[in-house]
């Protein structure tokens, strides 16, 4: 993912103010239920096992499409998905990257609670970066990164969620979506930008969801929330589309003692999976992500470098965004 430039924020901001009437009726249809939280048994979300699954995905080897990594790690998401639910999609597709290559994609979809009307999305994208085009060596820009943070943290938190869903279900339903082919944009070496050359598994799966009647009441994204001491600031677009979510979200991370962590702050705009989800579908939609303007890429500072490994990850983090997730999901 990346920022947006001004080409790409005017044309959002004239999709927002063409989708805007659906997606505030999106959130009038939502209705909450008072249930007394006494009364609700939130699991217990596990950072070991959140970490093993982030671990379990890099050990593939750099993620990207049309590699054997790739498909083998699809198949390792798939079967584990199977193990907590019986329903999951692989919704198989090809686009074009930018630089003409054809790339077969995998957006893997696991439902919980299919018979429930009302349903949270949760999103993360699972591919990672054929460059690493922001490293300080020049010499790595052609290098595939492990993309342990950007991809697998999410996912790796996302399967601890359905793992926890499958033991103890949730009053609501849920659906859990890996996009693919998010981080095949143009690289930086290049000397151009391109914002419509990423996120084309997000894009695809809001044109084409795999149930053509699909919504959903929110969706969370997540993307890089794995490092040691990150920072979730509210994001530009998640506050246009879905504030009372955002709010929703660190309201509870501030409960929880997270307060540190998610802080109520105005974000940067950020080109990711939630645009799409957002414009096409009208699912008001969030996106939690390590966003740092100290840096020059705005992003962590591993972002699109060959350390964006395991050495990255911090257990710590994953407690701290996967047990916000896991009380806001069984709260609803």
């Amino acid at each position: 993912m990346k920022h947006l430039n001004n080409i790409t924020i005017l044309t959002v901001v004239v999709l927002m103010a063409l989708l805007s009437a659906c997606g505030n009726n999106q959130q009038k249809k939502q209705t909450t239920k008072k249930t007394s939280k006494e009364n609700i048994n939130v699991p217990r979300f596990n950072a070991d096992s959140a970490y093993h699954f982030v671990a379990r995905q890099v050990a593939f080897g750099p993620r990207v499409p049309n590699t054997p990594a790739h498909d083998s790690c699809a198949a390792y998401l798939k079967n584990t998905l199977l193990k907590y639910t019986s329903t999951v999609i692989v919704q198989e597709f090809q686009e074009r990257a930018y630089n003409g290559t054809v790339l077969n994609g995998k957006n893997i979809i696991a439902s919980f609670n299919p018979e429930q009307k009302k349903r949270i999305l949760l999103t993360s994208h699972w591919d990672s970066r054929p460059f690493a085009d922001h490293d300080p060596d020049k010499s790595n820009h052609h290098t595939a990164i492990d993309g342990a943070n950007d991809g697998a943290s999410g996912v790796g938190i996302l399967l601890e969620m359905a793992r926890l869903m499958a033991t103890q279900s949730p009053e609501v339903g849920v659906d859990i979506v890996f996009f693919d082919l998010e981080d095949y944009g143009v690289p930086h070496f290049e000397g151009y930008s391109d914002n419509d050359s990423w996120a084309l598994g997000s894009r695809y799966w809001a044109n084409n969801p795999h149930d053509p009647s699909y919504t959903a009441n929110f969706g969370i994204l997540l993307d890089m929330v794995g490092a040691k001491d990150p920072i979730f600031k509210m994001e530009y677009y998640s506050m246009y589309f879905a504030p009372n979510i955002v709010k929703k979200v660190w309201k509870q991370a501030g409960i929880l003692g997270y307060g540190s962590t998610f802080l109520f702050e105005d974000g940067g705009m950020v080109m990711d999976d939630h645009i799409p989800v957002n414009t096409i579908l009208g699912i008001p939609m969030i996106d939690i992500i390590h966003y740092d303007p100290s840096t020059e890429s705005g992003f962590f500072p591993y972002w699109h470098t060959i350390n964006d490994n395991m050495e990255t990850i911090n257990k710590v983090s994953l407690m701290k965004v996967g047990n916000t997730l896991t009380n806001v999901v069984y709260y609803e």
